[in-house]
């Protein structure tokens, strides 16, 4: 069931998605003792893997619900999918972000000309209150993570890297937030390589989903800071990702803050590769328990490009 519905996606979504490369990273086997491959989503259009998810519930609407106008609700990556989207093919959205939105991240989404609304500080309100809204007013609501299509749309990635591929992958890395990523890529990988290990990796500071899992519920998020910003944040307690991470995922590797670092300065100077702190985590994950991936195939999903320049200046 899952295989021919990602297949569906990436035919739908293919022509307007770059297709990412898959890079073997001879620094990081050399360190490993593995043959590790990145999966470069910081080389996709808009900057992360999320275009694809928006790409693939955008297309799956009828002209009519599209007219109605879009809503979405996002800080980060989704949020700059989402606006691309809508400029794109020149349809008209509201986006949602928390009243703390940086002012960094909301100059960037004033280039695509998105209407822009404000709601609450905490992102999980600020997401019920955006899917209230889409009902209310009677419009489609693109969904960071809990949304069907959505998650179908982030699972092409294991189609492509399957396509891509001339080896049997034993272990694919994943970030972990809401969940809409390793779900769509747990569910295609268990599908066609059920031998392949699905591993989430998420900072400790904000480990939701791992948490939930442990707890057998839904948890409140605590709210910790961690530069894996794109991971960071709760979960809505009706999120279809918290089965399937629960059921597919072999295992969580919780991430500090000051291995995400080590990750980011090591592409950085190994692969003169600027990405996300959330693309790090599978990065330190890989090398917190490198014994443990000796001799195997493993791929590193790099989820994103985004950092600020802040950071970039604390890392050096």
């Amino acid at each position: 069931m899952w295989k021919e519905r990602i297949d569906s996606a990436y035919s739908r979504i293919q022509s307007e998605i770059n297709k990412t490369p898959l890079e073997y990273s001879y620094p990081l086997s050399h360190l490993s003792k593995a043959n590790v491959y990145l999966k470069l989503e910081n080389y996709q259009i808009s900057g992360s893997f999320k275009i694809r998810g928006v790409l693939n519930k955008l297309l799956s609407l009828e002209t009519g619900q599209i007219e109605k106008g879009l809503v979405a609700c996002s800080t980060g990556n989704h949020g700059a999918a989402f606006a691309y989207a809508l400029k794109k093919f020149g349809h008209q959205g509201i986006l949602f972000l928390p009243t703390n939105t940086s002012r960094a991240k909301i100059e960037a989404l004033h280039y695509y000309d998105v209407d822009l609304q404000f709601h609450a500080t905490d992102c999980v309100i600020t997401e019920g209150y955006s899917r209230e809204y889409a009902k209310t007013h009677n419009k489609p609501l693109i969904h960071p993570y809990n949304d069907m299509e959505v998650l179908v749309g982030q699972g092409t990635i294991a189609r492509e890297v399957l396509d891509q591929s001339n080896f049997n992958a034993d272990v694919i890395i994943v970030p972990v937030g809401g969940g809409g990523l390793i779900s769509g890529i747990a569910t295609y990988f268990k599908e066609v390589s059920p031998d392949t290990e699905v591993v989430g990796a998420q900072p400790e500071n904000s480990a939701v989903m791992f948490e939930s899992i442990k707890h057998g519920h839904i948890v409140d998020d605590d709210n910790r800071v961690t530069i894996s910003d794109a991971t960071a944040g709760g979960i809505e307690k009706d999120s279809i990702t918290f089965e399937i991470c629960r059921d597919m995922v072999d295992y969580f590797e919780l991430i500090n803050e000051d291995d995400i670092r080590k990750g980011l300065k090591l592409l950085i100077e190994h692969h003169q590769m600027i990405v996300e702190g959330a693309a790090a985590l599978t990065v330190a994950a890989l090398l917190k328990n490198s014994s443990r991936f000796k001799n195997k195939n493993v791929i590193l999903i790099l989820t994103g490009k985004r950092i600020s320049n802040s950071l970039l200046k604390e890392l050096f």
